[in-house]
């Protein structure tokens, strides 16, 4: 399908998409449903971390974010008036399974129950993550992610989730950009649960693979026919200059932060990304573990914003000899500082479809983070965004010309919500959220993808 897709020459033309090519919004549970305590919802490791003082930026919590629980029938008008196909968005395990494992929670269940009806009714795919960053606490309290068991206790959760709601849902998402959440929670320390310990993340990464395995292999009994996957956020790598050892290190580093997550499931091992190779011991690896980890996903996703520039080092601190730095740049930046470099979408996506074979490839998450103000009319004018998304989506169309098998491009995110340590100060939505009232309004990047969407591409 994918060779469909293509950007006419000239000044002028115009980029399209394969027939029936999925346009989508994401979301996930912490940035927009609030209602923390409602229906007896317990605590996650963001509830929590979000009350160390200076965790997150202007003392932000979760705790009523966008209010989506209670109002997702609005965010579900607002993919219907977008003309959306796909909504990604996550399930709380905290609500589902308030103490991380034991009898489930029946009120959750069919408040995602209804969702997924609203989508059906609206002709739109449920796309839905069970794991965007929200362990609940109790588990973080008898060990988090370094503890083997919480990948049983995942495992649990996903079979709970699949039996109320897969009978409807085809498509899955096991893990949202887990080098992300066990890099800056267990070893940086800038995310839930604030932990800096490099055995626990080492221990944490190796968990969080034999959960996506034990998971997987839990929905696929239960529904034989799922589709299922995970996203990754991705960067290609380069070498931060022409010092000696830099490009190896850029290979290594690649291994470790782009397929750390997707070589163990499609291959059976960890990729070579330590000098010495992996650490299995510190890592908590056990005889036969890494036949566990093999399952034959049926698609990637993935989260691409930038590349990162890649240094030789000595003295790095997970051992890897390598060491990211932020590379003078001409180029635009975000608001959250991000280099803007659409080429790297398509330059991931090209590594993922000649690494693995032609996988099936679903853009998860893209978007961009500025600091929205509405006009005296309550109206976002936002066309930095909508300049992004043109990028990003002309290095898309080059990649599927090119043969990748793509499937979707979900805009991150449908709503303004809670952007984790940087709390309310950033805006990603393709809605504005006015947090005081929750109401919802389009931004001109919104209209810009509802006329995508209609026209399956737009002119250049």
């Amino acid at each position: 399908m994918g060779r469909e897709a293509r950007h006419a020459g000239g000044d002028v033309g115009r980029v399209t998409f394969p027939p029936g090519f999925l346009w989508g919004a994401t979301s996930s549970a912490v940035a927009i449903e609030g209602a923390t305590r409602d229906d007896g919802r317990e605590e996650s490791i963001w509830d929590r971390f979000a009350q160390t003082p200076g965790a997150i930026r202007g003392g932000d919590t979760p705790k009523h974010a966008c209010n989506s629980y209670r109002r997702f029938s609005e965010d579900v008008d607002l993919l219907r008036q977008m003309g959306m196909s796909s909504y990604r968005f996550s399930i709380a395990w905290p609500r589902v399974l308030p103490k991380g494992s034991g009898p489930e929670n029946a009120a959750a269940l069919d408040a995602y129950s209804r969702l997924v009806d609203l989508l059906l009714d609206a002709d739109i795919r449920p796309f839905p993550t069970l794991y965007a960053w929200d362990l609940p606490q109790l588990l973080e309290q008898r060990g988090g992610w370094p503890l083997r068991d919480t990948a049983g206790r995942f495992a649990d959760y996903a079979d709970v989730v699949a039996r109320g709601i897969g009978d409807r849902v085809g498509d899955w998402v096991l893990f949202d950009e887990p080098f992300v959440f066990t890099t800056a929670g267990y070893a940086l320390g800038t995310h839930a649960p604030g932990r800096r310990d490099l055995d626990a993340f080492l221990r944490a990464t190796h968990t969080v693979n034999l959960a996506q395995a034990e998971a997987f292999r839990a929905i696929r009994a239960t529904r034989p026919d799922a589709r299922i996957g995970s996203a990754h956020r991705l960067s290609p790598c380069e070498p931060a200059g022409d010092a000696e050892g830099d490009a190896a290190a850029a290979e290594r580093w690649h291994a470790f932060a782009n397929l750390w997550f997707v070589e163990p499931a499609l291959a059976g091992r960890y990729p070579e990304a330590f000098p010495s190779g992996a650490p299995l011991e510190r890592m908590g690896v056990r005889d036969g573990d890494l036949a566990l980890l093999e399952v034959p996903l049926d698609f990637i996703g993935a989260s691409v914003d930038a590349r990162t520039f890649v240094e030789r080092a000595t003295d790095d601190s997970f051992g890897i000899g390598a060491r990211p730095t932020r590379r003078a740049s001409s180029r635009d930046r975000t608001d959250a500082g991000w280099e803007i470099w659409p080429r790297a979408l398509r330059d991931a996506i090209h590594d993922l479809d000649q690494r693995y074979e032609s996988p099936v490839i679903e853009v998860t998450s893209n978007g961009c983070a500025y600091a929205d103000v509405p006009d005296e009319t309550g109206h976002v004018h936002d066309p930095r965004r909508i300049d992004y998304h043109r990028g990003y989506l002309e290095a898309l169309a080059e990649a599927i010309d090119a043969g990748a098998a793509v499937r979707s491009y979900h805009v991150g995110s449908l709503l303004d919500g809670f952007e984790w340590a940087d709390g309310y100060t950033l805006r990603r939505g393709l809605a504005h959220v006015d947090f005081p009232t929750g109401a919802r309004t389009l931004k001109e990047s919104g209209h810009f993808m509802t006329r995508v969407a209609a026209e399956n591409g737009f002119e250049t």
